[in-house]
């Protein structure tokens, strides 16, 4: 019996539990993002470049709330 209770100590203690909203919300930005970028791209090679933009937006709105700090 003690054996046992060891074994599920050992296996609770390993287990970890992640909410996953934070990639919930990067994604529905990351195409939100990319149908935006790619929308008023021009060229094949602007669509490239907004497609690339749409992967690093979150930098973008930092960057843009920084500003307004200061």
């Amino acid at each position: 019996m003690e054996t046992n209770e060891m074994v599920y100590e050992t296996k609770c203690r390993n287990h970890h539990h992640h909410s996953n909203t934070g990639n919930a919300v990067y994604g529905l930005g990351f195409f939100g993002a990319a149908i935006f970028f790619i929308g008023q791209a021009t060229t094949f090679w602007m669509g490239v470049l907004g497609f690339l933009k749409a992967i690093i937006w979150p930098v973008f709105l930092v960057l843009e709330a920084f500003k307004t700090l200061m």
